[in-house]
């Protein structure tokens, strides 16, 4: 990071930041406990969502994961393996490109996904909220 001079936040500031994380951690444990219950990790989750992350396709390259994931290709690749000994994923050569692995969802897969996502939709509303009410402040 920079050692650029930032302005100091006031009270208010400060305020809206620590809402602003508290209810980003609210919706990041509620993913967590929406995950465990339909019977995959959180990462595994956020995993397969991402395969659907792209428009116009119904997968994601081991580089697109990792960057989406925030983390290493390699990280991914084990993950992918998880997920797909777990009959949620499965792995195809792109044809037009043989150095590159799609991962696509299963039906299995997809019926997680479909219903994490859904109970995810108020909380992510919720959260919206917050974010802008922040940002109109702030602003």
């Amino acid at each position: 990071m920079e050692s650029t001079k930032l302005a100091p936040l006031d009270k208010a500031e400060l305020e809206r930041q620590s809402l602003f994380r508290y209810e980003l951690r609210r919706f990041l444990r509620f993913g967590e406990e929406a995950s465990r219950a339909a019977g995959v990790t959180a990462v595994q989750y956020h995993l397969m969502l991402h395969t659907q992350g792209f428009p116009g396709r119904e997968w994601a390259s081991i580089g697109e994961l990792a960057e989406r994931l925030q983390t290493q290709p390699h990280g991914v690749v084990a993950l992918v393996s998880r997920c797909e000994e777990a009959g949620l994923v499965r792995r195809k050569d792109n044809p037009l490109d043989g150095r590159l692995v799609e991962v696509h969802l299963t039906a299995k897969g997809r019926r997680c996904v479909d219903k994490v996502a859904a109970q995810h939709r108020a909380q992510m509303g919720a959260l919206a909220a917050v974010i802008e009410a922040a940002s109109a402040s702030s602003g």
